[in-house]
């Protein structure tokens, strides 16, 4: 799940992490009031999950509430991304003497958090590394003991010579570490950390992703997301415990766990065909899963043919088939579908199918190859 700047920030601020004054508006009069409050020159920025805001007019310099009124009244309702801007941040501005980059992050590789620090911020830490390995440093932080106060200070001391600097983002490195643990957190990114000419360092933009696996022992954090910036497959999705991601092909996949999930997705590919989704319905034998499973896959257009994938165990076959059929009669699905059912109650699942008119696949190759056959047919 990620965060809007302005959600991350006040975790930033909550922790103790210096971030300018700011609020969040939801119409260009409520920009102008935040702007008169704040006093001064204040930044107007779009809140919408992508990158590229400013490239896209989304972010604006304004000296005055009138100023940032107007600012407001055009940042509101424009798309970034195919994303439509409901709410804007306004923010003190800040003059910026330097800017670094600093996150922490989970590295599977590594299997641990790693500190990701760049004395260049405010671009793309990928072109910082392309460009520029050496103005890159990385960090691995032992999960058995965490940030120590030395790993706190090296990252600090790499960023700035200044001790002075130095000093305050050492507290700022360990404040934004313990965010990332106490919110499990993916991803806490500060993009840029800037030096203002007085000599304090702020953070100015922040970047939070929370694991989606932790949120239901974060119930502060869950009740952050907002439901109508997402689509609506993956609201459904979660709704009915079903992991989802949409893709851009025309297989549209459901399958029960991750694993097999995959092992068919690369196997679409194989055959020359693209999934348009990785769909898993887990261990359960709940029927309404499969159907709420079809609704989601049947509500993209993109879709050429359906794919079932099922090998049984915790999972039992008959009734997914159950759930197929259960499908086909609440809602209209004009893909053909086709199926392997393999595994617990094959053989009652496979009667459930044949007396509907239906018939399954017994090898994952044949199924997969009718399934592309089908969407490239279509």
């Amino acid at each position: 799940m990620d965060l809007y700047e302005y959600q991350a920030k006040d975790l930033f601020r909550a922790a103790g992490i210096p971030v300018p004054a700011g609020e969040v508006a939801f119409t260009p009069d409520e920009a102008e009031a935040i702007a008169a409050k704040i006093g001064g020159t204040v930044v107007v920025k779009a809140q919408v999950h992508a990158g590229g805001r400013g490239k896209a007019g989304g972010v604006k310099l304004a000296r005055s509430a009138a100023e940032a009124r107007e600012h407001a009244s055009r940042i509101l309702g424009m798309k970034i991304k195919g994303l439509e801007v409901r709410k804007v941040l306004v923010t003190a501005a800040e003059d910026i003497k330097s800017e670094a980059y600093l996150s922490v992050l989970v590295d599977r590789k590594v299997q641990a958090p790693v500190f990701i620090a760049s004395p260049q911020g405010g671009i793309d830490i990928e072109e910082v590394a392309a460009t520029n390995p050496n103005a890159l440093r990385r960090l691995r932080i032992d999960p058995r003991y965490g940030l120590l106060p030395h790993e706190a200070y090296a990252i600090a001391d790499f960023l700035y010579s200044d001790p002075a600097l130095a000093l305050q983002t050492t507290r700022i490195v360990a404040l934004l570490y313990g965010v990332f643990v106490e919110n499990s957190c993916s991803l806490a990114e500060i993009n840029p950390l800037i030096v203002t000419p007085d000599g304090q360092v702020k953070a100015i933009d922040a970047k939070v992703s929370v694991d989606d696996s932790a949120l239901r022992h974060l119930p502060n954090i869950e009740a952050l997301r907002d439901l109508d910036a997402e689509p609506p497959a993956e609201t459904k999705a979660r709704a009915a415990g079903l992991s989802f991601v949409k893709l851009d092909g025309a297989v549209g996949c459901c399958v029960n766990g991750a694993g097999l999930a995959m092992a068919t997705m690369d196997l679409v590919k194989y055959y020359g065909g693209e999934p348009a989704n990785f769909l898993d319905i887990g261990g359960s034998s709940n029927p309404d899963k499969v159907v709420a499973a079809l609704e989601i896959i049947t509500s993209d257009p993109s879709v050429k043919s359906i794919l079932f994938n099922i090998f049984g165990g915790i999972t039992r076959c008959d009734d997914v088939a159950r759930g197929i059929l259960e499908a086909t009669r609440r809602i209209r699905i004009e893909p053909p579908i086709v199926i392997r059912l393999t595994g617990t109650n094959e053989k009652e699942a496979l009667s459930v199918l044949a007396e509907a008119g239906l018939t399954a696949y017994t090898t994952m190759d044949e199924v997969v190859q009718k399934a592309v056959q089908l969407a490239a047919q279509a």
